[in-house]
């Protein structure tokens, strides 16, 4: 037996010498533990990488299909787990975790981690290795899982990146529970990184999950839950135009209200109860974007002059540069609220007409963007006055409402209601066109079916104008959701005759899929062979959102296939803009 293993030892150089890579291999197979995996030689090098892509391979199509891990060959398998083992033996854990992630090993992924010197810097590394490497999003999910399974066994957990494991998991109650044991710690230093987890998971997540998490934190135990609740709920009152002053008298109620129960209360839970009031207003947003306004307005360093120049050597009847003007300021002062321009050019401004004029003022919400206090009083001269809209223009009523959508971006909690109301007080499609974008904004990913009803009775109408900005307030509600409203969406796309309504719905679609990867594989090929360029046009999209950042060859492939071969030119150059 001996003499054998020696012969097929031997047959596997020589067959790697004539290039015949799968007989080498079958034969070193053969070798058993004769074949050296620890040798210094081009030919074991190759063969053990060999065996590994044939191994990774296996292993890939048994997690697509159970039937498939029955054709593993148990001797590949050996050879891979003797690969694995000499890496952690000889410390060289990143490439054995490489191997591991890349084989689906996630038991030897765990040992490689558990054993390593750096436990943390190597967790941080697998953290960036299964973002940046790993392209099917269930089995990133299976990896983060891993981690954060470590993460815990730690003897000092990093909550940090534990926190950020579960967002990327979409785990808000882990989150949440994570906040609340900092938050109750004894310790100042765990107070301050409960805030940091809370700060980076505004930087980096939308306001559905925010909310979940701040509604997940229990309120304190010995304190009545009212002066916790102003801090969380302060946004709500939008109804009239002087809300902002009753949010400070209601701030100013609540931590009145925790001093004087100071004596009666434990002093844990009233220390308890001022870090909440604290993580509830960074998870709100209110306290990223107070420090972000004040930061852009004091590093304005937009000229005035040069936009002086632009206004005096543009032709005053075209409209076009008229308004490349008006669009330029807005980017220009982009979230500082300085509007100095357009107050001091109120006649040149009010030429804009139609379309143009509903632009100029949702200029406006460019400008004002994360004022949240006072985006309304700001906008109040343009907004629709009572009724069915009032004396002004439609154009800038619709404009006005886009701003406040503008302004309140993905934080939307105290304007939801105010645009909802707009919405249904008007049959004017043009102010409808503006609140079902203001709403989608403003409700950013927050699948809030209330709203959903509200926007989809304004599709219905079918109306171009309204109908379009419906399709995508669709789209931007229920953004990267991945919701079964998709095909409702697609089924009225193939319904109604308005292509503005198509186009509105198309992109709408792509928006809820976003970020979605795999999931969104079957919506995308529907897409991508209807017969309506509209539709494809907007299946291109789809393919880009899903697959946003991910450097994925299939959806690489297939972009670069419509590029060259579909017979629209909307569809080709969106297919390039999509890669």
């Amino acid at each position: 037996m001996y003499m054998l293993f020696g012969l097929y030892c031997s047959f596997h150089q020589v067959f790697y010498y004539l290039g015949e890579l799968n007989d080498s291999l079958s034969y070193a197979l053969g070798a058993g533990p004769l074949f050296d995996v620890s040798e210094d030689s081009d030919h074991v090098h190759t063969l053990l990488a060999k065996a590994i892509d044939e191994y990774a391979s296996f292993r890939s199509k048994a997690a697509e299909s159970s039937d498939e891990a029955a054709k593993v060959d148990p001797r590949l398998e050996e050879i891979v787990e003797r690969m694995l083992d000499k890496c952690i033996m000889d410390r060289k854990y990143q490439q054995a975790m490489g191997i591991a992630i890349e084989c689906r090993r996630l038991d030897k992924l765990e040992e490689a981690i558990t054993r390593s010197e750096n436990v943390h810097a190597i967790l941080a590394y697998c953290t960036h290795v299964s973002h940046s490497f790993v392209y099917r999003r269930e089995y990133r999910r299976e990896v983060l899982r891993l981690l954060v399974k470590v993460y815990q066994k730690l003897p000092s957990p990093d909550y940090l990146s534990t926190s950020q494991c579960l967002m990327f998991l979409d785990e808000p109650e882990g989150v949440a529970n994570i906040l609340e044991k900092l938050l109750r710690s004894e310790n100042k230093e765990d107070a301050l990184l409960a805030f940091q987890v809370a700060f980076d998971l505004v930087e980096n997540e939308h306001q559905a999950f925010l909310l979940n998490v701040r509604d997940r934190l229990s309120a304190p135990k010995s304190l009545p839950s009212e002066p916790v609740q102003p801090g969380s709920t302060n946004p709500a009152p939008a109804e009239n135009e002087n809300s902002t002053a009753s949010e400070d008298v209601q701030m100013t109620d609540g931590s009145s209200a925790i001093t004087t129960n100071v004596h009666e209360a434990d002093p844990k839970e009233v220390m308890y109860a001022e870090r909440l009031m604290k993580v509830k207003g960074i998870l709100s947003g209110e306290t990223s974007i107070q420090l972000t306004l004040q930061f852009l307005y004091s590093h304005n360093k937009s000229d005035l002059l040069i936009l002086k120049t632009i206004k005096q050597s543009v032709e005053m009847r075209n409209s076009v540069c008229h308004s490349a003007t008006i669009y330029a300021n807005a980017i220009m002062h982009a979230g500082t609220t300085v509007d100095t321009f357009l107050r001091d050019n109120l006649d040149w401004l009010s030429r804009a007409t139609n379309w143009a004029k509903f632009s100029a003022t949702a200029g406006l919400g460019v400008i004002h963007r994360g004022h949240l206090q006072q985006g309304r009083s700001l906008m109040a001269p343009y907004l629709p006055q009572g009724g069915a809209g009032g004396g002004g223009s439609p154009y800038s009523e619709g404009g006005a409402l886009y701003a406040l959508g503008l302004i309140h971006a993905n934080h939307g909690e105290g304007i939801k209601q105010f645009l909802r109301d707009s919405l249904r007080n008007t049959n004017v499609e043009v102010i409808q066109h503006g609140a079902c974008l203001g709403l989608g904004l403003a409700a950013l990913g927050t699948a809030d079916e209330e709203i959903y009803e509200d926007i989809k009775s304004v599709l219905y109408t079918d109306g171009a104008v309204a109908g379009e900005a419906a399709g995508i307030s669709i789209g931007l509600l229920m953004v990267g959701t991945a919701s079964e409203k998709a095909s409702e969406m697609l089924a009225y796309a193939h319904e109604t005759q308005h292509e503005k309504i198509i186009r509105g719905l198309a992109l709408g679609i792509a928006l809820t899929v976003y970020g979605r990867e795999e999931e969104a594989d079957t919506l995308i090929e529907q897409m991508t062979r209807d017969q309506d360029p509209i539709i494809r046009y907007g299946g291109m999209y789809a393919l880009a959102l899903a697959y946003r950042g991910t450097a994925n060859n299939r959806a690489i492939r297939q972009l670069l296939h419509f590029a060259v071969s579909d017979v629209s030119d909307d569809v080709r150059r969106t297919a390039v803009l999509a890669l």
